[in-house]
């Protein structure tokens, strides 16, 4: 049987492990405010609710970045917008 990076799953399968994941690494609090997430093209899309805290968050985005492929073991994303 083929592996999972063989059949291309790999990625699909860690992309949506680190979506998941955006809620454990941000925090509940953060979370709250969280609409959506998806990934293109290497770039985590999180819709907030809050104006405020889209700004704040825009300026850690390379922490978040770090956090979200550690977390997840793999180099998924490159980059992160907050909508």
């Amino acid at each position: 049987m083929r592996n999972l990076r063989q059949q291309g799953l790999e990625m699909p399968l860690l992309q949506k492990r680190l979506v998941e994941s955006w809620p454990v690494v941000a925090g509940e609090a953060i979370a709250r405010y969280t609409l959506n997430a998806y990934i293109i093209n290497q770039t985590l899309y999180v819709h907030l609710s809050s104006p405020a805290l889209r700004a704040d968050l825009s300026l850690q985005r390379q922490e978040y970045v770090r956090r979200l492929n550690d977390y997840v073991g793999n180099q998924v994303i490159a980059d992160i917008r907050f909508c």
